[in-house]
């Protein structure tokens, strides 16, 4: 009797190893970066336009109130060490926002590859095309601010003991481009606000027509309100109601 023996080795399945993405590096992950830096901006932008709006109740009142942010945090914190800290973290925010809506964008781009020799161009809104530019002008927008009426350098007075001085010869009439400057830059913030709001209220199930309608109203509202609010001081300035 002859005896066969299989000595075939079992097969072995090869182990793929898969690299686990970061959560926060996935689309959703990046959606929720940009939704929280996005709501963390304009609650700052809300609070700054409200203290901004103190100029109408004179140059005493204002004064007191852009010293008294100086001093927030004291003695924990030294002197304007909040108003640092504040700065860059929302510095940090607005980078991390625009840093997340370009690879979001890059990464919707390549999931789109073939083009079509005929693709009806898509006709979206001013705000919806300008996001992502719209942000870097934003971000250069808020360094010119800091130089400007926060540490002075770019201010034709720069006396940090005088904000209402300070802001009052920025906005002087003969200085009129600063203003155009700042009204172009605020009227980006409100287009930039406006399609981040109703991107936000649909995510939140405002997604039925007449929910839409809602969501759009409110953003638009909210639009305005920010850009009325911050362009009515310089304008202010510039016709002569504050001086």
């Amino acid at each position: 009797m002859h005896w066969t023996t299989d000595r075939t080795p079992p097969s072995v399945e090869p182990v793929v190893i898969t690299k686990t993405r970061s959560p926060i590096r996935s689309s959703v992950g990046l959606k929720a970066v940009m939704a929280v830096t996005g709501i963390l901006v304009v609650l700052f932008l809300i609070v700054h336009m409200l203290g901004n709006l103190k100029i109408f109740t004179g140059e005493t009142s204002f004064d007191h109130y852009a010293h008294w942010l100086r001093d927030i945090g004291t003695p924990l914190l030294p002197h304007t060490w909040y108003l640092w800290i504040q700065r860059a973290v929302l510095t940090v925010a607005l980078v991390a926002h625009i840093v997340a809506a370009t690879v979001l964008a890059r990464r919707a781009r390549a999931a789109r590859p073939v083009k079509y020799a005929h693709r009806k161009k898509v006709q979206g809104s001013y705000a919806a095309r300008t996001m992502r530019w719209g942000g870097v002008i934003i971000l250069l927008f808020v360094i010119y601010h800091i130089l400007d009426l926060t540490t002075g350098h770019l201010n034709p007075q720069g006396d940090a003991s005088n904000p209402y001085g300070n802001v009052v010869a920025d906005f002087a009439p003969e200085r009129w481009y600063v203003t155009l400057f700042y009204t172009l830059a605020i009227v980006t913030v409100g287009f930039h606000v406006r399609h981040g709001a109703f991107s936000a209220f649909r995510s939140l199930g405002q997604q039925t027509p007449q929910g839409e309608r809602r969501a759009r109203a409110a953003a638009l509202v909210l639009a305005v309100a920010l850009c009325g609010g911050y362009l009515v001081v310089p304008f202010a300035v510039l016709t002569g109601l504050v001086s």
